[in-house]
């Protein structure tokens, strides 16, 4: 696409100027001109009276040779990277491996050199980093800027960024100014071995089918992963790779957006991917005062609580323990599911567990088909006697 500004019509009275959040205008005698800064997102269009400027659609060019390497962006949060982004880095650079291709990190955040560096250790080549505290309260019209420049610069052939909450507004608007497609909320990905175009599987139709998605008409290929589907590989032997900071003009970065506060609330702290342990309840507790005996048995496991979307749903337990597709996604060593039947939106969250223990009195729940050990029976006999027995110090099985 291309932009053009009429002269004949336009008067140069700033509206567009005003509305322009990336700085892409320029007035001189009383004429708008539109310089390199400029990302096609039209709000010049929609405020001008005189329908002076005009976006051109372009036919689409197919040639990508000058696309090329992954780009992994890596959140940040109170000054450290989110183990999310390290997660893709190390997915990444398996990926890159069919590619023959480099793997860029980008890092953006109010943080300093040596967290941004920290990505080196899990495979990438360059570093691009926009170290500012500009960047403090998150907001997403601030934060696009800064990565539709850098991958209008690097012009990476796959674009790659965590499905957290602000990762699901952020990739999207991106997305959108680079009118490319996105495949959001993925759990695998894999290079195509004829296409080498990027196969982007996602849960799709309430989590019953697995899609997988390419991309083949425009670049990057982009794609939101959820977190902690994938493993967080630290290399071996870290090579120092090529770090560049970006350089930040705060004037240059102004938001439509008003802090007027936060407000955190203590349990929204807990994070059950630290856990390597986890004990979830489910509907089969029957009612939240029962949670009480799993919350004995994560004590004496040194686990973390967690729980199924009806039992958040029925107010038993906080939305903060929710595992699931739309809850948490964890990884555990071991995953203790307690009354939960194995609905494959809460499967979706958890079976990528190492192991896999489900303790329901329904030989038939669905739970037991992805379990490594199934205990049937009932879980208000089960779980006491789990308890006294690692109380006692005695082996689990003898």
């Amino acid at each position: 696409m291309d932009i053009k500004v009429f002269k004949d019509k336009c008067t140069g009275c700033k509206l567009c100027q005003k509305v322009c959040f990336y700085d892409a205008v320029d007035i001189k005698d009383k004429m708008a001109y539109i310089n390199e800064n400029c990302i096609l997102c039209g709000a010049c269009i929609e405020v001008c009276k005189f329908d002076a400027i005009e976006i051109k659609e372009q036919a689409p060019d197919m040639d990508f040779t000058d696309h090329r390497g992954i780009m992994v962006y890596l959140e940040t949060h109170d000054g450290r990277v989110l183990d999310s982004g390290f997660e893709l880095l190390s997915e990444a650079n398996k990926l890159k491996k069919d590619l023959d291709t480099p793997l860029y990190a980008l890092v953006v955040g109010n943080i300093c050199q040596d967290e941004a560096k920290k990505a080196f250790r899990y495979g990438a080549d360059w570093v691009y980093a926009a170290m500012h505290a500009v960047f403090e309260n998150h907001f997403d019209d601030i934060y696009s800027k800064v990565l539709v420049k850098t991958i209008k610069k690097v012009k990476p052939d796959i674009f790659l960024g965590a499905a957290t909450p602000f990762g699901r507004t952020l990739i999207p608007k991106v997305a959108a100014i680079l009118k490319t497609g996105l495949t959001a909320d993925c759990t695998g990905l894999a290079i195509d071995s004829q296409s080498k175009l990027l196969k982007q599987t996602r849960p799709t139709f309430g989590g019953n089918v697995l899609a997988t998605i390419v991309c083949k008409k425009t670049r990057p290929q982009m794609a939101t992963v959820r977190p902690h589907v994938m493993e967080k590989i630290e290399i071996d032997a870290p090579k120092q790779g090529q770090f560049k900071e970006i350089k930040i003009q705060p004037g240059h970065y102004g938001t439509q957006y008003k802090m007027t506060g936060t407000d955190k609330k203590q349990e929204e702290s807990i994070n059950l991917s630290d856990y390597e342990v986890i004990v979830a309840g489910g509907r089969g507790l029957g009612e939240g005062k029962n949670f009480s005996m799993l919350k004995e048995l994560s004590e004496v496991l040194g686990a973390g609580l967690g729980a199924s979307r009806a039992a958040v749903d029925s107010g038993w337990i906080s939305y903060p323990h929710q595992v699931g597709q739309t809850g948490k996604t964890v990884n555990p060593k071991i995953y203790i599911a307690c009354g939960i039947s194995g609905a494959i939106q809460h499967l979706a969250g958890m079976q990528t567990s190492d192991i896999i223990v489900a303790i329901n009195k329904d030989a038939a729940a669905p739970i037991f088909k992805v379990a490594n050990y199934g205990i049937v029976g009932d879980v208000f006999e089960v779980v006491p006697k789990l308890i006294e027995r690692i109380k006692s110090g005695k082996p689990l099985i003898e």
